[in-house]
């Protein structure tokens, strides 16, 4: 049977997801074998096309779109679930953005929608996404960019909110915030391609079938997340959107990858 490489990360919502197509819970044409990296990280191994099939940022799809091919199924994107600006005392987004500012990376939608939404940026310093919150409440930076579980736990640090991107967005446009897809790498032939979508959308369809299935599975990759904080993070990012993106869902995607940077 022909084996596929799957990149996704290790965050509660795609250990979730992604368990019953990982452990062969679902029937599918070929081998997925799983390599879980943070997102950051998996945008940059996209630019040498490293797996058959990845999670990718939407911020990344200008970089790296001609080696990839979007699925419909396995998306991360919907109402209230953009990155937030969190700073240790009150500042206005804009002041945030002029300072020093801890972003989980370059290529992540986070940061796509912090240059459309403050676009004269300060002092930008790269580190991966579970050292923001620590950065800032240890004044290494001024402000973080916040995603995944962060969203939960920022005011365990100490710390305030400045913003909400995905607010800002959904506001702006009318759309859902489209934060990662599921890509298939450009020379996968059109039937695998498919039946790649048809088995990650049947993955997602058999969590929400069997919720407690993926429970050790999300407990051992989420580190020290709580019971709770695993359960808000998958409530809020694994949704309708993920078993189809949708059109809307799909017209949220071009918005973002066609809106000039200033």
């Amino acid at each position: 049977m022909r084996e596929l490489t799957f990149g996704y990360s290790p965050c509660p919502n795609d250990a979730f997801a992604f368990h019953a197509l990982s452990h062969g819970l679902v029937d599918a044409p070929f081998k997925v074998t799983p390599v879980l990296l943070d997102i950051e990280e998996l945008n940059r191994r996209a630019h040498t096309s490293e797996f058959a099939l990845t999670k990718l940022s939407v911020g990344a799809f200008n970089s790296v779109g001609d080696r990839y091919r979007l699925l419909r199924s396995g998306a991360a994107l919907g109402s209230g679930v953009g990155p937030l600006v969190v700073a240790r005392a009150p500042l206005s987004l804009a002041e945030a953005a002029r300072g020093r500012i801890a972003i989980p990376g370059k290529e992540t939608t986070a940061f796509r929608l912090l240059r459309l939404a403050a676009p004269a940026l300060g002092d930008v310093v790269e580190m991966r996404y579970d050292r923001i919150l620590r950065a800032v409440a240890s004044r290494e930076v001024e402000a973080g960019l916040i995603i995944h579980e962060s969203r939960f736990t920022y005011q365990e640090h100490g710390l305030l909110k400045v913003a909400d991107l995905g607010d800002w967005w959904e506001r702006e446009t009318g759309l859902p915030v489209p934060l990662a897809g599921i890509c298939a790498r450009a020379d996968i032939d059109d039937a695998t391609r498919a039946a790649a979508e048809t088995v990650i959308r049947a993955s997602v369809q058999y969590a929400f079938d069997h919720p407690s299935a993926s429970a050790a599975y999300v407990k051992a990759n989420a580190q020290e997340l709580s019971v709770e904080v695993c359960r808000r993070h998958i409530a809020l990012y694994v949704n309708e959107h993920s078993l189809d993106i949708g059109d809307q869902g799909m017209r949220a995607i071009e918005r973002l990858v066609s809106t000039a940077l200033r």
